[in-house]
């Protein structure tokens, strides 16, 4: 039996985590806004859901969350950042007040998860944090830019923490799902149209086109947890999704297209070799 901390349990994929974890016989420390929305699954498993109220961009809540989770549970094995927001709309459509709301709950509040777990799985010798992310991280498409960037964001921060914690035992995930038939449409906010930009509005894809299904995301996200969880062997990203596949393949390629027809003009920016010239 394993113990595992979900953030953002209330819908979607972490509703769904929550489930299949107890499901299957193991602990579960869910934190949402409303931990009452649960009743049902603590009342199907009796001792092995841990719930606590959270905002998670109070960060001084979320430590002390993780803090008391992990002093009645007693250790915590795999930390799931899962808890985030959508805004759509076109970066000039957006408002300052949607900007902050999403960075501080998609980016810095991942962060800060991070940080507040790092203390605990250090001292228990090793543990996972697993990161959810999207194809959205690696590929752009215009109406998302806000999205976009706190994906992007985290895991510029992941790759770098990966290579920080991996020496110290903990292991790091990125998890990269394809577009999912999720709630995550339904909750998002939508920034007022200018009619500058109906290129863009009409490029935005129906929930029930999306290929991606939820449960069996989750699932391969369990069995990746499952797996040898030692830093030197577990991948830092998890690619779900035969299109988050596909497209974040093309997108690279193009990438490293780029970069290789200017390596020859790169260089000219190099100083010259000492004793040369």
């Amino acid at each position: 039996m394993q113990t595992w901390f979900v953030t953002g349990a209330s819908r979607g994929f972490g509703r769904e985590l929550t489930d299949q974890l107890l499901a299957r016989g193991d602990r579960v420390a869910a934190t949402l806004r409303r931990p009452e929305q649960l009743d049902d699954l603590a009342a199907a498993h009796p001792g092995r859901l841990w719930r606590a109220a959270l905002d998670v961009t109070d960060t001084d809540r979320l430590r002390a969350v993780v803090d008391a989770a992990t002093a009645d549970l007693g250790r915590l094995d795999v930390v799931v950042s899962n808890a985030g927001s959508g805004v759509f709309g076109t970066a000039e459509e957006l408002t300052d007040a949607q900007i902050d709301g999403l960075v501080a709950t998609n980016l810095t509040a991942s962060i800060q998860l991070a940080r507040a777990a790092l203390p605990h799985l250090r001292a228990q010798g090793g543990g996972l944090l697993m990161q959810m992310s999207s194809m959205g991280a690696q590929i752009a498409f215009p109406g998302f830019s806000l999205y976009h960037a706190s994906k992007w964001g985290i895991e510029g921060f992941y790759e770098a923490l990966a290579a920080e914690v991996g020496p110290l035992g903990v292991a790091t995930m990125l998890v990269e799902p394809g577009m999912i038939r999720t709630t995550f449409f339904d909750a998002a906010e939508y920034a007022p149209e200018r009619p500058e930009y109906a290129h863009v509005h009409g490029q935005r894809v129906a929930v029930e086109d999306m290929p991606g299904d939820q449960a069996l995301v989750v699932a391969a996200m369990i069995a990746a947890a499952d797996e040898d969880r030692a830093p030197t062997t577990t991948p830092r990203r998890l690619v779900l999704g035969s299109d988050a596949h596909r497209l974040m393949r093309d997108a690279l390629t193009d990438r490293l297209d780029v970069v290789d027809a200017q390596r020859d003009s790169a260089a000219r920016t190099d100083r010259p070799a000492v004793g040369t010239g």
